[in-house]
């Protein structure tokens, strides 16, 4: 009896042994996962910059000498048809400050430049900047291209 005991356990754990070998590989290879991840973080990275041109406005040209910064301002543009934007974004001018103050993260410390279409009327500028200034922003720029040796 003992040997029958014996014998059939022994074989018994080989067939067990043999299933658990050939049973289905409950693990992921993240590998090409993480290959795919790191081409399209690259891909980012050098595309990033290139997306950054904003509302198109031809600036007027100018002798100013560029600003000194540490932290990335914030972008009011104001187009040939006299519509403003915040960075990307058209809003109407009562809506401005409410935009601005939900935006700035120092406060009315924020660094401001306002970039202006030269066609458009330098009242609408004024206006936007004088706003701005009501609201208590003091750190205002305007934007313009460096002057050309052509003139």
């Amino acid at each position: 009896m003992g040997m029958a005991v014996g014998g059939s356990g022994v074989s018994g754990g080989r067939r067990g042994r043999r299933r658990s070998r050939g049973g289905v590989m409950s693990e992921m290879n993240m590998t090409p996962f993480i290959d795919v991840m790191l081409v399209l973080l690259i891909i980012f990275m050098v595309a990033a910059p290139m997306m950054t041109v904003g509302v198109p406005v031809d600036l007027p040209e100018t002798r100013a000498k560029a600003m000194e910064g540490q932290t990335q301002p914030i972008t009011v543009s104001l187009d040939g048809q006299g519509r403003i934007y915040i960075q990307d974004a058209e809003f109407k001018i009562d809506e401005l400050v409410p935009k601005l103050q939900a935006i700035a993260k120092n406060g009315v410390d924020e660094r401001i430049l306002v970039r202006g279409d030269k066609s458009t009327d330098y009242g609408s500028i004024l206006k936007v900047m004088g706003r701005l200034n009501d609201a208590g922003y003091k750190k205002i720029g305007l934007v313009s291209l460096p002057e050309t040796a052509s003139r």
